[in-house]
């Protein structure tokens, strides 16, 4: 799995038809690992749809959000740079944890 680079601040999945089924694409396949084998969790929102992580390698925050709300789901995923003050006052102190 590619690792997060410096010059990286947004990543956008989409989805597409394969077969009749709707499939993500290598961004949204590459955020979902992200999530769940590299970044540190530090908060969920309190509408529960996005996520605050920490990339232990170089200490920027991420947030995991699905910004298309009229799609199901939400739609693909998304991962974005966060500042620190971005990130205190979307999710609380929770941030400093």
């Amino acid at each position: 799995m590619k690792t997060l680079m410096p010059s990286e601040t947004v990543l956008e999945g989409k989805w597409g038809l394969l077969n009749g089924k709707m499939v993500g694409d290598e961004t949204t396949i590459r955020i979902n690992q992200l999530i769940t084998s590299t970044l540190a969790h530090v908060a969920t929102s309190e509408d529960g749809w996005s996520n605050l992580y920490r990339d232990p390698s170089d200490g920027r925050y991420w947030e995991h959000t699905y910004p298309q709300g009229e799609m199901h789901g939400g739609g693909p995923p998304k991962l974005q740079v966060l500042t620190r003050d971005v990130a205190i006052k979307s999710y609380g102190r929770r941030v400093d944890i």
